[in-house]
């Protein structure tokens, strides 16, 4: 997850789409590399994802700005242990 939130920082596209699972993963990314700008991760919970497991989940807020309006994301993301690394699967937006 953490990997995942600096590849959004620096704006690495070809690592997140890296980082996530063939099977829902998008053909490209366009990320708005102009307008946001990253400001904070928080790790809310994390359910299974340790060693052995095949899946996890992390519940997280992850805070940016755009234009300097803030906003923030608060999800709760799934992961597969696949490949020797953990993939994104999915997620759900909270609240």
């Amino acid at each position: 997850m953490r990997s995942r939130y600096t590849a959004h920082v620096i704006q690495d596209e070809t690592y997140l789409l890296k980082s996530w699972h063939p099977s829902t993963r998008p053909a490209t990314l366009s990320l708005d590399k102009e307008n946001t700008k990253w400001i904070g991760l928080k790790i809310i919970h994390c359910s299974a994802g340790k060693a052995g497991d095949e899946t996890g989940e992390v519940e997280f807020v992850a805070r940016y700005k755009i234009n300097g309006k803030a906003h923030r994301l608060h999800e709760n993301s799934r992961f597969r242990y696949e490949w020797d690394s953990w993939l994104y699967m999915d997620g759900d937006v909270l609240d």
